[in-house]
């Protein structure tokens, strides 16, 4: 299977969620890349400051490969104004699925002008490249870049940029306000001739019949744009796998659901990281601690670093299901959790799913990660929350050696 990248014993409960607070220092569902702050402390969830006063900037570029097959498949002739239309309007409905989500403070309707207009530049070095010391601090898609990153089986990355502190800047970017903030996101699809990519239009023509879906990568590629990482939900946008060629991602968007590409699991992970201050709907969280029945069973596990000690079931996925529905809301890691009066990490199989809507009641479980998404495409996860703390904070091994009871 081809990738799109990024640069969780015993429980089975249920649960009936009204209104709760929720503390912002456990492991996040869906999952979310975090940033140790300059000055120490908790990790912190990357994303961007925006509101209609900052709106979030946004740019691709209109450099094209110049190899003999395209590598972006269109209805329309091949480098033609209109083929630069045609890729355009991918891009804006990639944008659209994001902003369509209810209960963001970036949701075109709630929000209008969160995000600037979608601007084009030429330049065929458009985003960060691998060489590069400086960061312009502009948001870009590129299809036209080369880059180390375009590992086997690789078909488009993200690289980010984020603050450690207050004030840190990068290229045009405004002083961050928080650490965490993301100052800089660009995409690069892979245009070496080893894949090919077709807009929606053209996708079920006979050119486009072994092509990837364009507009599925992209959603994939711009929810790592705004903060989220890998979803070990097999449906949602942020599975670390692409569709098939010649199959997409969920349902095409529409009008009046321009988020209908995404799962739960997505919907919830982007009210996390954004949340609407005046939602009342999507307030409440669910957390706990993933625990062996036999707590002896850890001190078969050695102790990561000095310092540093495993008291609870790192890397087992937490799946939250709506009963009502029987849909997947949302799924966690189970990793860490830091009070802001400690500072550090403890890896005590925490986990928070955020961002639920209350008075709905829903079962959860934990499961080993042995399927198709595996632990290596989280490994960031594990890793994000020791920043450079490196010699008194070192992720212990993932264990997915464990069977399941549910009671």
């Amino acid at each position: 299977m081809m990738r799109a990248c990024c640069s969780s014993l015993s429980l089975g409960i249920t649960m009936f969620l009204a209104a709760a607070l929720a503390f912002p220092c456990d492991a996040f569902a869906y999952t979310t890349a975090t940033t140790v702050p300059q000055t120490g402390g908790c990790p912190q969830m990357n994303r961007f400051s925006i509101s209609p006063s900052i709106p979030l900037n946004r740019r691709w570029s209109t450099a094209m490969p110049t190899t003999i097959n395209p590598v972006i498949i269109t209805s329309a002739a091949q480098g033609s104004p209109a083929a630069l239309t045609e890729i355009e309007q991918s891009v804006t409905a990639s944008f659209s699925t994001w902003s369509g989500v209810s209960g963001t403070n970036f949701n075109s309707s709630t929000y209008p002008g969160s995000e600037a207009a979608l601007a084009r530049v030429s330049a065929a070095n458009s985003c960060t490249s691998d060489s590069d010391t400086t960061v312009d601090g502009l948001n870009t898609i590129c299809f036209n870049q080369s880059s180390a990153g375009f590992t086997t089986g690789v078909l488009a990355f993200t690289r980010t940029f984020t603050a450690n502190a207050p004030g840190a800047t990068v290229g045009s970017s405004a002083p961050a306000l928080f650490a965490g903030q993301i100052l800089d996101s660009d995409t690069l699809f892979r245009n070496d001739g080893q894949a090919t990519f077709a807009t929606p239009s053209a996708l079920s023509t006979q050119a486009g019949a072994g092509a990837y879906d364009l507009q599925s990568l992209l959603t994939h590629e711009l929810g790592h744009w705004m903060g989220l990482g890998h979803s070990a939900v097999i449906r949602a946008m942020m599975f670390p796998y692409a569709p098939a060629p010649g199959t997409y991602v969920g349902d095409r968007p529409t009008v009046a659901a321009p988020d209908a590409p995404l799962s739960d699991d997505d919907r919830t992970g982007i009210r996390a990281l954004y949340p609407d201050p005046n939602d009342t709907v999507n307030v409440g969280s669910l957390r706990g601690q993933v625990a062996p029945a036999n707590s002896f069973a850890l001190a078969m596990q050695p102790a990561p670093a000095a310092g540093s000690f495993v008291t609870g079931i790192v890397g087992a996925h937490v799946v939250a299901v709506d009963t009502s529905t029987g849909s997947v809301v949302a799924g966690a890691l189970s990793a860490w959790s830091c009070s802001a009066s400690v500072g550090a990490v403890r890896w005590d199989g925490s986990f928070l799913i955020d961002r639920l809507a209350v008075n709905r009641t829903y079962s959860v479980y934990a499961e080993p990660l042995i399927g198709i998404a595996q632990l290596g495409d989280f490994s960031n996860i594990l890793a994000d929350p020791c920043g450079p703390n490196a010699q008194t904070c070192t992720p212990p091994s993932a264990n997915t050696n464990f069977n399941v009871t549910v009671r």
